[in-house]
């Protein structure tokens, strides 16, 4: 289960029921105004330590926390944090997070015995695709679905020769 945007908003009163295992997965893609009203604490605390507020709720809640932002991070249940390093500046705008919490869908359908790195292969690629775009058109103008239409190049960029087309016809 992904849970984003007002579905995080609608479980900030109940977060200690929370629980997530190996099993059914659970995984959380708050922003930080978000991971603020899950955890109680103020933004700006949660941006001045946001490893170790991710890190303890997904400790905490047995799930797997993406906490977007300039170098989102991925906490795991085991405590481990992952900080992704692509992305940038243009990313933030509405709608970049629905792009985001589709590719972790996809990723998770096609992994569904190893949630955590489709996660974080999710949150690469999303950020790949948002730097390609940025190449492209630069940061002021972008939107959601220029992530979108540069996802496929971001996959390329990343598979290798397993992901080259060969010429060959259906």
């Amino acid at each position: 289960m992904i849970i984003d945007a007002d579905g995080l908003n609608s479980l900030a009163p109940w977060d200690e029921n929370l629980r997530g295992s190996h099993e059914l997965p659970i995984i959380l893609t708050p922003h930080p105004g978000e991971m603020a009203r899950l955890t109680r604490e103020s933004i700006p605390d949660v941006v001045r330590g946001r490893v170790e507020i991710a890190r303890e709720f997904a400790t905490a809640h047995s799930l797997i926390v993406v906490l977007k932002g300039s170098r989102t991070l991925i906490a795991a249940p085991d405590s481990e944090v992952y900080v992704n390093p692509t992305g940038n500046a243009g990313m933030a705008t509405g709608g970049t997070g629905d792009v985001l919490t589709g590719i972790i869908a996809g990723l998770l359908a096609q992994k569904t015995d190893d949630p955590l790195a489709a996660t974080i292969a999710a949150v690469y690629l999303h950020g790949l695709a948002g730097d390609i775009a940025a190449n492209r058109l630069g940061t002021r103008a972008m939107i959601a679905s220029d992530m979108v239409a540069h996802l496929g190049e971001a996959i390329i960029e990343t598979g290798g020769d397993a992901e080259a087309f060969t010429g060959h016809q259906l």
